[in-house]
C-alpha cells in the first residue's frame, strides 16, 4: 500500500487550464508587462459602498459569531422578499439555505441529491465545478453534446434517450458560464416536465441572475416549487470575496438540507450575511442596475469588435459577462493559442477545455470584466497577433 495515497476522487478532478494562463499572466505583470485580463470570471466592481459599510458596522457591533446553519433570518427574509418583488415568485424563507459562497450551495445540492454510483445529466459545455461536485459526492456527470447552431442548448427531445437507471436529475445553468446564453422560460418549463416524467429532479444554476441583457430575466422557481435553484452574491452584487450564496430547496428537502449544512459548514460567514441584507435595499439595487448597463455596453463593444477581427461568436451572449468564441479558423489548439497570445500581446483568455469535452479545443471564453478602453486595446492586440 502506498504510504502517501490520496483518495481516488482527487485524480478524477481536472485542474483548471486557465490557472496556467493566470499564473503566467501574473509573472509577466511582476516583470512590468501590461496584461489585459479577460480570463477571470470576476467583475471589476467591488461591493456597493453601502453593503461594505454594513459589513463594517457588523464587525464594530460584534456581530461575528455563528448564525443559524441555514442563514441569518433577516437575510433569508430579504432574499424571499426579493424573489417576490423582482420576479413575482413566492419563496418561503424556510426554503432558503444560505451558504459559504455559491460553491457551498453547489456542494450542498450535490451531497443532498445524489448517491454513490448515480449520475446527473449536464450539457457540454458547462461550468466544470458542477461535475466535480458530483464526483465529490461519489456520483458523476453525464455530459450531453450540444451544438453552437442550437445556442449550446441541450435537445430536450433526446433527454429520455440519455436517461439511465442510475440517472437522478438534469442540471442546467442560465445565464450560462461559459457561453453567456440565457434559457427561455418555455425551455426551463419543458425541461421540468420531462425530468418530472422521468422521475428525476431539475437543478438550475442561477448564479448570474440579474445579469441579463436580452430576453427575460426570470427565476426557474416561477415554474415549479420542486426545482432546486442555486444563486450567489458574487456576480450581480459583486461580492466575490465575501463568499456568500444560497440554495432554494423544495419544502420536503428542508430538513435534509439543514442537517447537511450543519455538518458541512456550521454557518456561512456572519459579517457577510449582515452586509448582504443591505444588498436588497432600493439604492443598492439601483447601483447594481447601473453596473448591469455598464456590462451591457462592454458586451456590445466586444461583440462588434470580435466580428470585425474575424472571430465568430458562437452563442448568443445575452447574459452573465462572457462571450464564447470559435478560434478554429486560426488554431486547432485553443490552449496553445491562449498561451501564445499572452506571451506575444499580453492578453489573457480562458481556453474552452476548461468547460467541455466535445470540440473544446476550438473555443475560448472572453470575460468583459474590464472597461471599454481596455477591451478596445485587447481587440487591437488580438488583431495584431492574428496578423503576425
Amino acid at each position: 500500500m502506498e504510504k502517501h495515497k490520496l483518495a481516488t476522487r482527487v485524480g478524477q478532478i481536472s485542474p483548471f487550464q486557465v490557472m496556467e494562463v493566470l499564473a503566467r499572466a501574473k509573472q509577466l505583470q511582476l516583470q512590468g508587462e501590461d496584461v489585459i485580463h479577460l480570463e477571470v470570471g470576476e467583475p471589476d466592481f467591488v461591493a456597493v459602498e453601502a453593503v461594505a459599510n454594513a459589513g463594517m458596522e457588523a464587525i464594530q457591533q460584534g456581530k461575528t459569531g455563528y448564525t443559524s446553519a441555514t442563514g441569518l433570518p433577516e437575510l433569508k427574509r430579504a432574499i424571499s422578499d426579493d424573489y417576490l418583488s423582482r420576479y413575482q415568485v413566492t419563496v418561503s424563507p424556510g426554503r432558503i439555505i444560505v451558504t459559504p459562497g455559491a460553491s457551498g450551495a453547489l456542494l450542498l445540492m450535490a451531497s443532498l441529491m445524489v448517491d454513490s454510483g448515480e449520475e446527473v445529466v449536464m450539457p457540454d459545455p458547462c461550468y466544470p465545478c458542477n461535475r466535480h461536485f458530483l464526483i465529490q459526492a461519489g456520483a458523476k456527470a453525464k455530459l450531453i453534446e450540444t451544438k453552437p447552431e442550437e445556442d449550446f442548448e441541450m435537445d430536450l427531445s433526446t433527454l429520455a434517450d440519455h436517461w439511465g437507471e442510475n440517472t437522478t436529475g438534469l442540471w442546467l445553468a442560465s445565464p450560462s458560464n461559459p457561453t453567456g446564453a440565457v434559457l427561455s422560460k418555455s425551455y426551463i418549463s419543458e425541461a421540468w416536465e420531462k425530468v418530472s416524467a422521468l422521475g428525476g429532479h431539475l437543478l438550475v444554476d442561477e448564479i448570474y441572475q440579474g445579469l441579463v441583457y436580452e430576453g427575460e430575466d426570470f427565476s426557474a422557481l416561477s415554474i415549479a416549487d420542486d426545482i432546486f435553484v442555486i444563486n450567489s452574491f458574487s456576480k450581480y452584487f459583486a461580492m466575490t470575496g465575501w463568499r456568500l450564496g444560497w440554495l432554494v430547496v423544495p419544502e420536503w428537502a428542508i430538513e435534509g438540507a439543514t442537517k447537511l449544512a450543519q455538518n458541512l459548514f456550521i454557518a456561512a460567514p456572519s459579517v457577510s450575511q449582515y452586509a448582504a441584507v443591505r444588498a436588497f435595499s432600493p439604492d443598492v439595487l439601483a447601483e447594481c442596475e447601473v453596473r448591469r448597463q455598464t456590462l451591457n455596453a462592454r458586451r456590445l463593444v466586444l461583440l462588434e469588435g470580435l466580428e470585425a477581427i474575424g472571430l465568430p461568436v458562437v452563442a448568443p451572449a445575452h447574459g452573465a459577462f462572457y462571450i464564447y468564441v470559435d478560434v478554429s479558423s486560426v488554431t486547432q489548439d485553443a490552449m496553445a493559442w491562449c498561451l501564445a497570445l499572452l506571451e506575444q500581446e499580453k492578453v489573457a483568455l480562458t481556453p474552452g477545455a476548461d468547460f467541455g469535452i466535445k470540440d473544446a479545443h476550438k473555443y475560448v471564453r472572453f470575460a468583459y470584466t474590464c472597461d471599454e478602453a481596455r477591451l478596445q486595446e485587447a481587440l487591437a492586440r488580438i488583431a495584431r497577433f492574428m496578423a503576425s
